[in-house]
């Protein structure tokens, strides 16, 4: 189960319009598929993401898109065959606001960013 701070979450949620609401929804519920059970939901600059040892994604509501921000150029260049028929650039990939970014596309990035994210911890120096 995950967790969510003070509801910001569901907030931001409940602010959202028409199909940008639905969208968004079916995204977070496949970033949430992918993530450990207890990771943090929780407003970021103001957009929802998800934590675990560290930012894992995050994603957001435009007028004319939605976005998700993987965190990671790494896990966006992984994917970028994968991602060629949406808007990319470094940190981000947008989508209509009216379609989703397929499910299985989501998992597996989430899971692309938590293994860098765990190799990244592995290398980090003791002290």
């Amino acid at each position: 189960m995950t967790l969510a701070d003070d509801k910001s979450v569901v907030q931001y949620f409940s602010r959202l319009p028409e199909p940008a609401k639905s969208t968004l929804q079916s995204v977070r519920a496949a970033i949430l598929s992918a993530c450990p059970k207890d990771t943090l939901e929780t407003l970021s600059y103001g957009i929802p993401t998800f934590k675990h040892n560290g930012s894992i994604c995050a994603i957001a509501a435009f007028k004319d898109h939605c976005s998700l921000f993987p965190m990671s150029y790494f896990v966006i260049d992984k994917f970028r065959a994968d991602l060629a028929r949406f808007e990319v650039s470094k940190g981000t990939v947008r989508f209509p606001t009216d379609k989703p970014l397929p499910s299985p596309l989501l998992r597996k990035i989430v899971k692309a960013r938590l293994t860098q994210m765990s190799e990244k911890q592995k290398t980090k120096p003791t002290r």
